[in-house]
């Protein structure tokens, strides 16, 4: 029995990253074997094991035989005889299919360290073919590592989109490696790569047709809109801002994409169009309420935030209490950062001032400073109450904020 460390510990640990998470094979061993030193089974589809002490995964030696369309299409082997060459050869990627032994010599069969230094991603085999999740996960590490994608797999993976193998894509994988590409430290290049290999039309049609589209020289210098997402989520990414923020900041324009080419390069009521598309793709990839949530609103009313300094008070408050600014002051705080991603990512805009988010937290400190509970003992009447309180809540931001209207 000889065991190995495998896949992306060894990968990251060569980039000199840090590693958190350690996961081995062990080749020539059953799972009699394993019982019998201590290890504790807990893979269902193939054997996994946690180790007795440090609880690490330790799985065997495995081949896997394509038997149906889609991710789950597979007949697992694991046995004695299977080698690690055999095992590393079912990995998606060169560089995912690096192994060490026991004394720390690296086994790389299949040239992913030369891959590494070359920060080229490129497939093993045909067999790369046989999942769909893997053209997901290629485009992930894209914006993980800032790799290239070799010609060869772009064009396999081209060939998976075209033959349907992306159709066979469940919800929750679409949005679970959307979610951890949007969380890397480059979002925009897993879009630049599904875009490429023709993937992002059929998974994200609504983000794909941004691409190719005007906007207005004087507000957008970059033009295509597509190009202005894309800015705008590597915005998000550079200030490290939560996954909600950046699946707002990546949907707050979607309603561009269908504009009526008449009126190119101007969008006139793109919001509302925006809102019916996030509510659309979100039930479609089944997305997270808190995500959901976070770019409705920023569909909806990032223009408002963009003139805040021009709205009077009375539009402030409505504005305030249309995002629920009171009871979820956290994620008004969002809010502000999705639209502050939104003004950034403009070519040139990167490191201008965007006093509008100021500008909106002191007119919700102004509001807040306002007692609803004693003004509801002042007036007395239940119907009365809400119009009394909005009334104090404009008159506290117009004395805060003094805007000139």
């Amino acid at each position: 029995m000889k065991i190995y460390a495998v896949g992306g510990a060894v990968r990251d640990e060569l980039l000199g990253l840090k590693v958190t998470d350690r996961d081995y094979v062990v080749v020539g061993a059953t799972p009699q074997d394993m019982l019998r030193l201590g290890f504790k089974p807990v893979g269902k589809d193939f054997p996994v094991f946690l180790h007795p002490k440090s609880h690490e995964e330790y799985a065997l030696a495995r081949t896997e035989r394509k038997t149906a369309r889609g991710y789950k299409g597979f007949k697992i082997h694991a046995a004695p005889d299977v080698t690690l060459e055999d095992d590393l050869a079912r990995r998606d990627l060169t560089i995912n299919a690096i192994a060490k032994d026991e004394r720390g010599r690296i086994v790389d069969p299949y040239g992913g360290v030369k891959d590494l230094k070359a920060g080229v991603l490129r497939h093993i085999s045909p067999a790369f073919a046989e999942d769909p999740v893997r053209i997901l996960r290629v485009a992930r590490f894209a914006a993980r590592f800032e790799f290239d994608v070799a010609k060869e797999t772009l064009d396999l993976m081209r060939a998976m989109t075209q033959n349907g193998e992306v159709d066979a894509l469940v919800a929750e994988r679409v949005w679970q490696e959307l979610a951890k590409g949007l969380m890397e430290a480059k979002p925009s290049h897993m879009f630049e790569v599904l875009r490429q290999c023709g993937a992002l039309n059929k998974i994200l049609p609504e983000v794909d047709r941004l691409f190719g589209v005007p906007q207005p020289l004087e507000y957008h210098p970059e033009i295509d809109t597509g190009a202005h997402i894309m800015l705008v989520i590597d915005y998000a990414a550079s200030k490290n801002f939560s996954l909600p923020v950046r699946f707002a900041a990546l949907t707050h324009d979607l309603g561009k994409g269908v504009t009526p080419r008449s009126q190119w390069p101007h969008h006139p009521g793109h919001e509302a169009r925006s809102v019916e598309l996030v509510k659309a793709l979100c039930k479609r990839i089944k997305v997270p309420a808190a995500c959901r949530d976070l770019a409705l609103l920023a569909a909806k009313y990032h223009g408002e935030a963009y003139r805040a300094q021009e709205l009077k008070p009375a539009t402030l408050v409505r504005l305030l209490q249309a995002l629920d600014a009171f009871r979820k002051p956290q994620r008004f705080v969002e809010f502000l950062e999705a639209c502050g991603c939104d003004f950034h990512g403009r070519t040139g805009f990167e490191t201008r001032l965007y006093p509008q988010a100021e500008y909106l937290q002191n007119a919700l400190l102004a509001a807040q400073s306002v007692n609803a509970g004693e003004i509801a003992k002042r007036v007395g009447k239940p119907g009365q109450i809400a119009a009394n309180v909005r009334a104090a809540r404009i008159a506290a931001v117009k004395s805060r904020l003094k805007p000139a209207v």
